[in-house]
Formats: structure tokens, sequence, C-alpha cells
């Protein structure tokens, strides 16, 4: 991973978010600290989430596109985080933080119901193995998660280059009444950047000739379930 600019911690922290200690949370009708998101931001624009977000190059590319929408980026690996942090602190982008956190985590505790308008979930990785069932990001429970976040006609949208994993995961929303699919709109499930791919793992999967899969889906007004999961 070629070394961004390396910037102090004192530089980074507009755009690093401490969830849980010190954060800026205000407490919901249960008594926990949710993110304040006008607070985080400065603002009252919508706000989406992506899990996952590596090396940051999709928010970095949303974030500049799309300066009227708010952007929080999770992810589990520091050295990424910091990474992503940096690439939008050295374009002083005020739209996009970043979250060293686990997204599960994140949206089944500190994500306010019904407060953002998109969950973007790009190419996580399948755990193929049955011991490593636990650390797998897209579950029924954490689609659930998503879907208590996301607002009544907001977004999730998913992408994968593992057509078995991605196949999980569609089932797992299929059959879930909250969401609703919209296959017109999948070509902007991992948008493409003016340098042809979204992600870091998808401009590899394009490079070696992989496939990449994508589905988006609508946040109905039907009421949270947990569907079966597909992969036992």
């Amino acid at each position: 991973m070629r070394k961004p600019r390396r910037l102090t911690d004192e530089q980074l922290a507009p755009w690093v978010v401490t969830v849980a200690s010190g954060g800026p949370q205000t407490p919901d009708a249960s008594g926990i600290a949710c993110l304040d998101w006008p607070v985080l931001f400065g603002n009252a624009n919508p706000v989406e989430i992506e899990v996952g977000t590596g090396k940051g190059l999709f928010l970095l590319h949303a974030a500049t596109t799309r300066p009227g929408t708010n952007f929080l980026g999770v992810e589990i690996v520091r050295k990424y985080q910091l990474y992503a942090a940096t690439r939008y602190a050295v374009r002083e982008l005020p739209n996009v933080k970043t979250a060293c956190a686990d997204a599960k985590v994140v949206l089944r505790d500190f994500v306010a119901p019904g407060s953002v308008a998109a969950v973007h979930v790009y190419f996580p990785d399948p755990w193929w193995k049955a011991r490593h069932k636990k650390r797998r990001v897209f579950t029924p429970e954490f689609a659930a998660d998503a879907a208590r976040a996301i607002a009544p006609g907001g977004r999730l949208y998913l992408a994968s280059d593992v057509e078995e994993y991605f196949n999980v995961m569609v089932a797992i929303v299929r059959a879930m009444p909250a969401f609703a699919e919209r296959p017109d709109e999948a070509d902007r499930a991992a948008p493409q950047t003016d340098m042809g791919y979204a992600t870091n793992f998808e401009r590899k999967a394009r490079e070696t000739g992989g496939s990449v899969w994508r589905a988006v889906f609508a946040r109905t007004a039907e009421a949270v379930t947990v569907a079966p999961d597909p992969a036992g």
C-alpha cells in the first residue's frame, strides 16, 4: 500500500469519528448514545454510510461529486481508516468522515432508526470457512440493522466480485418486506469513478478479468424482520 502524505492526529481529527467514547452522540429513546449527524457534520444534509471503506476511493469520489450529501465510512482496519481519512483531509472535504469500528456494531448500536439515506456495502470479505462464519459482515441480522437505519425511500447498495456471496446477500434482502429490489438502478451500486472503477477491489477484479455483481434495494415502509440465512 502506497503511503499517503503523513498528517498528525490533530490534522486528521476533523475527518475521524470516535464511536462510543467521546464522539458526537446523543441518547435515543432507549438511552443508547446514537451518532448525532447535525452535530457531526454541522448541517442537516442527508447522510450515507459505507461499510468497509478500505483505502477510501468510493467515498473520495462520492464526497467530491455530491457536496450536498454527508458520508461516514466505517473501516475496521485502523491503517486503512487513517489512509482514507488522509485522502479526505488533504483535499479538505467537509462532507466525509471515517470511523475505525465494526460496522455491524455501529449500525446496531449507534445509528438512530431512519436517520440515514443509504448504506453502501461493496466487496465484503465472504469468509468461506465455517469456523470463520461469525466474521461475515453481511448476515440477516446485519441486513435488519441496515433496514432500521435507512429511512423509508432510502437505498441499500450492494456489490461483490464473488458471485456466491453476492447471491447470499441478495437472497437475504429479497426475503425482507422492508426492502424492494430496484433492478433498474443496479448500475448505481458502486458507481464507477472517473478512473473506471469504484473501489480498489473492483479495480483488482477487472484487472484479472473477473466479474462484478451489483444490486440496489429501496427501503419500504414495512416492518423490519430478520430473514433466514441462506448460507446456513
